[in-house]
């Protein structure tokens, strides 16, 4: 089981990457699982028919906790990708950092990854703070590899910055290691150059480079991703392609 976490700035493009990454991994023959780590909850919204799925803690919220199954936990989306969301706590209320552990804690209690059995795992989360629950993939084993996903603009990229500082401070106790980033064009003046040249600082590569295209919203508009909604479009083949990229980086081999 390879175990990956996806993180970045909040509103770029990074749950829209992971399902679509999601999407093409099923493709590929693999048996994927996708956990959505923001408050937010919409994570596996398109791998859903565009439909939110219960969240671990809303349903720890509504049953006792004994009565909590795993079918209660984990929702069955496109191309059999298995689909969590762990959710977060009432607004104004609790800390979101600890509602993930506490989804990650009932997920294991319930043998989820026993049970399942996924070939990768890709915890979607939330990157505008690397404290507490939102470093849970990184410090607690959850995840092998991290991927960041960015943009060239400046917020992006700080925000990339203090992800790789996160894992490189907990890379010392043989945590999750950095990959890479995935470069989510929003059409910056020389993107690719800015985000190569910030590399340089902050360390690693360019993955794959994910134009912008109007494709992406289509398939969001269906409740869908595109690898769903529009499978044979150049945006499915740069997913695919992103897929067998991860893949690679992660020493799979697909063959």
């Amino acid at each position: 089981m390879v175990k990956i976490a996806i993180y970045g700035k909040g509103g770029i493009g990074k749950s829209t990457t992971t399902a679509n990454l999601s999407a093409a991994l099923s493709k590929l023959g693999l048996k994927v699982m996708q956990i959505g780590c923001d408050p937010k909850a919409d994570s596996v919204k398109n791998l859903c028919n565009g439909k939110k799925i219960d969240s671990v803690l809303d349903i720890l919220r509504s049953k006792e906790a004994k009565d909590v199954q795993l079918e209660d936990l984990v929702h069955v989306g496109f191309n059999g990708v298995l689909c969590v969301e762990a959710g977060g706590p009432t607004p104004g209320i609790g800390c979101a950092g600890r509602g993930i552990i506490t989804a990650f804690e009932k997920l294991e209690e319930l043998e989820a990854y026993t049970i399942h059995k996924p070939d990768v795992v890709l915890y979607d989360v939330l990157g505008d703070v690397v404290c507490g629950g939102f470093a849970m993939p990184i410090r607690n084993g959850y995840a092998d590899q991290v991927f960041i996903v960015t943009s060239g603009e400046m917020m992006a990229l700080y925000a990339a910055s203090n992800i790789v500082s996160a894992i490189k401070n907990f890379g010392n106790r043989g945590y999750a290691k950095y990959a890479g980033v995935i470069l989510n064009s929003r059409n910056v003046e020389n993107e690719v150059e800015v985000v190569q040249k910030a590399l340089v600082e902050i360390g690693g590569d360019i993955v794959q480079i994910v134009p912008r295209d109007g494709t992406v919203q289509l398939a969001e508009n269906q409740g869908k991703t595109v690898v769903e909604a529009y499978p044979d479009s150049n945006m499915a083949k740069v997913y695919m392609e992103l897929a067998k990229k991860v893949m690679e980086r992660c020493n799979v081999n697909l063959s």
